[in-house]
């Protein structure tokens, strides 16, 4: 059976509330309207929503100010922003407030129906993971099985080296957590661990992100931007779910990987960084490449030790197999490693 979701839709124009709260009914969801910022704010206050679409642009408090105001509250419900008038500043603000994407209007029922579909599915696995962690224990992982026996000792062979990794596994086994573990038994370990999710940032801001920008390099660039590969100097950088970057910041990614140097947006002058790079993904990135979705020239850069997770329902496996007693110390049993 679909799962249902609690939708807030704000939008100071009665068609839209109209138009966008018939789709998701159709679809199964619930959706309840407000027509401005300061009405939505009190009842995301009183009632516990899945997702918000918010419009940006609203005569008063501007959807902007909402998310603002939203986080200062405490609440984290996931927003997504929407605008007619949609620029790369605005989107820089709104992705640096916490929006979960910038969604330019008019927008396709398929793409509102999807974006709601995945933040369903993230909860499911987070509610699915919150009770491995209760099986299994807060800072325990049970190492029960040869595979999980195999990983671990790949883990600790690999995480010495500077050697690129490239983690495999589903959404929730824990891509982050093994990257953080490699840090942490590296050369690097008293370095940075900085991470950038390439799937959660728009295509048009990946570049400032990762590279950093400089001031004027762009309407609303009002002063220097360091980047993720500045702020991981001597450290490590995880990109998680590579499979998603766009094909020209992949281009941009390998001459990075090439020379060890990167060019802020609207620099001049490359900047030479000292970087360990770490990927993950859960999609199959050979066929990617097949696809021509996926440079091949940069899966060999980054493609120079898979490392391959086992799916949840392994991790669930070896604690029932276990029978409740404790598995085999490691890096990962001090990690935690047990979800994402």
């Amino acid at each position: 059976m679909p799962q249902q979701a609690n939708l807030l839709i704000v939008d100071d124009e009665a068609n839209t509330l109209a138009s966008l709260s018939r789709a998701f009914r159709l679809a199964g969801h619930e959706a309840a309207v407000c027509d401005n910022a300061a009405k939505a704010l009190e009842l995301a206050k009183s009632q516990a929503f899945d997702l918000i679409f918010c419009d940006v642009v609203m005569p008063g408090k501007d959807g902007l100010s909402f998310l603002e105001n939203l986080r200062a509250q405490g609440i984290d419900t996931p927003v997504v922003m929407m605008s007619g008038q949609a620029h790369i500043e605005m989107a820089v603000r709104a992705t640096r407030l916490g929006a979960m994407d910038f969604l330019e209007k008019p927008v396709s029922t398929d793409r509102l129906l999807l974006t709601v579909e995945n933040v369903l599915k993230v909860k499911q696995l987070e509610a699915e993971n919150r009770q491995l962690r209760q099986r299994l224990g807060k800072h325990e992982m049970v190492w029960s099985g040869e595979v999980m026996r195999k990983l671990m000792a790949q883990v600790e062979r690999v995480a010495a080296s500077e050697t690129r990794v490239c983690i495999l596994g589903e959404t929730g086994t824990g891509k982050e957590l093994v990257a953080r573990t490699l840090h942490e038994h590296s050369p690097r370990a008293k370095g940075p661990f900085i991470t950038l999710n390439c799937a959660a940032v728009p295509a048009e801001l990946i570049e400032s992100e990762l590279f950093g920008h400089e001031k004027g390099s762009f309407t609303g660039a009002a002063g220097r931007h360091i980047g993720k590969f500045e702020q991981a100097e001597r450290g490590t950088i995880f990109l998680d779910e590579i499979g998603d970057m766009p094909l020209a910041m992949q281009a941009k990614l390998l001459r990075v990987l090439e020379e060890g140097e990167i060019e802020r947006v609207g620099g001049d002058k490359p900047i030479a960084v000292d970087v360990r790079v770490l990927v993950a993904t859960h999609r199959n990135l050979e066929a990617l490449v097949r696809e021509g979705k996926f440079r091949q020239d940069l899966f060999h850069r980054v493609f120079v030790f898979p490392l391959l997770l086992p799916p949840l329902r392994a991790f669930a496996s070896a604690a029932r197999a276990a029978g409740g007693h404790p598995g085999v110390g490691g890096p990962f049993c001090r990690a935690g490693l047990c979800a994402e």
